[in-house]
């Protein structure tokens, strides 16, 4: 057998709902990235109803009962999670010679991991977000940086359950796919072994968010895209914006903010030239009208808002922990997770040199195509023959 089969056989195992905002987007645009580049995909998810999918993928749906899917909560969240790891894993043993590489998210695939491994086949554990402990450590730091507490249900809140699966999977997979050098630094910080962490990249939806064409005068305006929690520091934002002291400058707040953050944050968000939008349904016009985009996150894998305004002609503003691809100073300015001042600095200097905005601007647009999911299909395929190299020489190493 070919060790690196062209293309490879992928079996791609979703434990969500396709067809909505977020991982569900991220995991849908790879799957039909991965089809248009000519990889044939065998897709379990738990339902992709009203999902339109490209030839050449194969749908298991696992949560879908005569038509209608069946919400996790029905049977209780980590049960649905265990379901489908269950039904993936049950196929993958009836059909060991159908794929080449397993692609796996987080929560519902120990057990197919465990399963592959078995069977001599390469997989590979999806890492959305930085190493688990460093995003919970992250997340609690943003949480006490705005004097709130982390609510408990929050998706990064401790949770000795959660922290122990994760390794489990982590130390389950061929190797660990990470979507930035932040959170390649963030595995290997927490002692993660370098070469079993393989880099892609995530992409844009290029047909949705559009080249930037011309508009007319406008006061020089910010945006805050997301959601409004400490994690993703709108109050340093805030803090930055009041800092920059930017006459007639606009900051549009678009996402829903935590209740008592919210409160907390009152005065910043009555500032002159600051509105809450509240849940926006057309991002793309927002970030076609906008000069810059302000993530001052504390951590994230790699947020598909950069890349959307980066394809958009905005130039985003982050943080060191926002997973941003490209070169800094060019393809974004990057500040210290938490420093306001540098974030105010920075939208000071924008808003009054329009010559470097405008030029920072056409660089992303003259750029963007390399921003979409295509070209992370291509990023991730170079992955799966990685891990199909690796796999080959554990099978040569235990032969020994």
């Amino acid at each position: 057998m070919d060790v690196t089969p062209d293309p490879p056989r992928v079996l791609y195992s979703f434990p969500h709902t396709l067809g909505r905002a977020g991982i569900a987007e991220t995991a849908l645009q790879q799957v039909r990235g991965l089809a248009r580049a000519g990889v044939p995909v065998v897709l379990f998810c738990t339902s992709a109803i009203g999902v339109e999918l490209p030839p050449g993928v194969e749908l298991h749906e696992t949560l879908v009962l005569a038509g209608r899917r069946i919400p996790h909560r029905a049977l209780g969240v980590q049960r649905a999670y265990d379901l489908h790891d269950r039904r993936v894993s049950a196929w993958l043993r009836r059909h060991p010679d159908a794929v080449d590489v397993v692609h796996a998210w987080p929560r519902g695939c120990l057990r197919t991991l465990a399963t592959a491994a078995g069977l001599g086949i390469a997989a590979l554990r999806e890492s959305p977000n930085a190493h688990t402990t460093s995003t919970v450590r992250a997340s609690a730091a943003a949480s006490a940086d705005a004097g709130i507490p982390l609510p408990a249900d929050h998706s990064h809140a401790a949770s000795a359950a959660v922290l122990d699966q994760e390794d489990r999977e982590y130390r389950a997979a061929t190797a660990v796919l990470v979507p930035s050098d932040y959170a390649r630094r963030e595995f290997v910080a927490q002692g993660f072994p370098a070469d079993r962490l393989l880099q892609h990249r995530y992409g844009c939806d290029l047909q949705r968010f559009p080249a930037r064409g011309p508009f007319g005068p406008h006061p020089f305006r910010a945006v805050f895209i997301g959601r409004g929690d400490p994690t993703k520091g709108l109050h340093v934002a805030l803090e930055a914006w009041v800092r920059a002291a930017i006459p007639d400058g606009e900051l549009l707040i678009a996402g829903r903010i935590q209740p008592d953050y919210e409160a907390a944050l009152l005065p910043l968000l009555e500032e002159p030239g600051v509105r809450r939008l509240g849940f926006v349904d057309d991002v793309p016009a927002l970030l076609g009208t906008a000069d810059v985009l302000l993530l001052p996150s504390w951590t994230e894998g790699s947020a598909l808002v950069i890349l959307e305004a980066q394809a958009s002609g905005c130039v985003p503003l982050v943080s060191d922990a926002g997973g941003a691809l490209g070169t800094p100073g060019e393809d974004y300015l990057r500040h210290t997770v938490g420093d306001a001042d540098a974030l105010a600095d920075q939208l000071r200097s924008l808003a009054t040199d329009p010559v470097r905005l405008a030029r920072l601007s056409a660089h992303l647009t003259a750029g963007r195509t390399a921003l979409g999911w295509d070209a992370a299909a291509t990023a991730l395929i170079g992955c799966y023959r990685e891990a199909l190299l690796m796999r080959a020489a554990e099978g040569v190493e235990r032969a020994r």
